[in-house]
């Protein structure tokens, strides 16, 4: 007896390996689309749920971006039920948050899966990213230039999120729903070129790919994983010199300034970074100029005044001390 087309085996092997801590009964959201990887997703959770005794339930988001999204979301509703989930919900968003068209609707999105999460108490969540869409994300991280932290891509867990196919190609995931008849619907969207993303996917990857050789994908990829190891190193360095540098204060919070000079930079700033979100400063806005400048406050004090950061938040140096609170305008 022969076994599944290696695609099926790869999908279904990737999302076993995500969700083989979990104890039977435990409720495994998948976030689907209709597209070839998250029907993929879906195919293999389900497959991957009967022999681990798991709930299988499903969240469609209709972004209503589109003349007939409301009919697109429902058939892949209809294919996931028939798929054999015990559970199926169509949630139609409005996309209408900051940073431009692709930020709101992924903010729109994820706050109607964490909000679906909830309310069917899931222990994991499902996503259906590929290899390819994480080299596109080290690009564009790497376009941004803000350091390791961009170009580190999507992490395989966060939080309640799994990725499972951070390792499977996008042409693995459509062959796989090919060999298991499951249908498939191509977004529109994906050919705008008007999207920085799109333009990544159709331009920039095939002439790297071209002028490189084949692979480009797969290193992309790889470098995620290395500076993921890195970040991650760094980040738990920075949690100990930040309880270390603390000091009491009446307003905001402060810093020791001689403790944060004797660790290198790349510790130093994600020290602050820290300080500035608690504080209030909102990440969307914090620029690698706004570290910078309250870096120059610890490392190259010439007697600089306060920097001022978004979300009307002030940084200060007063005897050795790097003070962060609101703004005095």
């Amino acid at each position: 007896m022969t076994g599944p087309h290696p695609a099926v085996a790869d999908v279904r092997r990737a999302v076993r390996d995500a969700l083989d801590e979990l104890s039977p009964g435990s409720v495994v959201l998948v976030a689907a689309s209709g597209g070839a990887d998250s029907m993929a997703l879906a195919a293999a959770t389900v497959f991957v749920s009967v022999r681990l005794g798991l709930r299988p339930y499903a969240v469609v988001v209709d972004h209503q971006l589109q003349t007939g999204s409301a009919s697109v979301a429902q058939r892949a509703a209809d294919q996931l039920s028939k798929l054999g989930y015990e559970h199926v919900t169509v949630s139609a968003v409005t996309v209408d948050g900051a940073g431009g068209p692709e930020a709101a609707a992924r903010s729109a999105r994820y706050a109607a899966i964490d909000a679906e999460a909830e309310d069917v108490e899931a222990e994991v969540i499902l996503l259906g990213h590929t290899l390819d869409d994480q080299a596109e994300s080290v690009l564009l991280g790497l376009a941004r230039g803000s350091g390791a932290g961009s170009i580190k891509g999507m992490a395989d867990s966060t939080g309640l999120y799994r990725r499972p196919f951070l390792n499977i190609r996008r042409a693995q995931t459509r062959q796989a729903c090919i060999e298991m008849s499951l249908e498939v619907w191509d977004d529109p969207h994906n050919e705008v070129e008007a999207f920085t993303r799109v333009r990544v996917r159709n331009q920039v990857m095939p002439v790297l790919e071209s002028e490189l050789g084949p692979g480009v994908a797969e290193s992309l990829a790889r470098t995620a994983r290395l500076l993921q190891a890195d970040d991650a190193a760094l980040h738990a360095w920075a949690d100990e010199v930040r309880a270390k540098a603390a000091l009491a204060t009446d307003a905001g919070l402060a810093l020791d300034v001689r403790l944060l000079n004797e660790v290198p930079r790349a510790v130093r700033v994600r020290v602050i970074r820290a300080a500035l979100l608690e504080l209030g400063v909102p990440g969307g806005d914090l620029r690698a100029s706004h570290l910078s400048d309250v870096d120059a406050l610890v490392s190259s004090w010439k007697g600089q005044g306060e920097v001022h950061l978004p979300g009307s938040i002030g940084a200060s140096r007063s005897y050795g001390r790097l003070q962060i609170a609101r703004a005095h305008r």
